[in-house]
């Protein structure tokens, strides 16, 4: 059986994370985003994130199999209460619960 473990997420854990995040954006439209950016950009993103937001990962058996962060909603002042939830997992991650897992996790964090 597997060992799933939830946890906030380390700077040291942007290249895997952003290993997952560039599938979605090569092979996706869902992103939003036509370039993987790199791996200096996507530590501020994270950087900038984690100043207010809760910034998880999800492992299994030791390795990143996908991360979950939230982040301000629209960007105004009047939404300043309100946030969204992103989740990517790895898209070879199938049929684990992983997200459902995080999920769960999220409520604490």
């Amino acid at each position: 059986m597997s060992t799933i473990t939830v946890r906030d997420a380390k700077i040291e854990d942007a290249a895997r994370i952003l290993e997952i995040y560039a599938y979605y954006v090569e092979y996706t439209v869902i992103s939003f985003e036509w370039d993987v950016p790199s791996l200096e950009e996507f530590e501020n993103r994270m950087r900038d994130i984690m100043k207010k937001y809760p910034y998880l990962v999800i492992e299994q058996d030791g390795k990143i199999e996908g991360y979950a962060y939230a982040h301000a909603f629209v960007g105004r002042a009047a939404y300043d209460w309100s946030s969204e939830l992103t989740i990517y997992l790895d898209h070879n991650a199938r049929k684990g619960a992983l997200a459902g897992d995080c999920m769960k996790s999220w409520r604490t964090a």
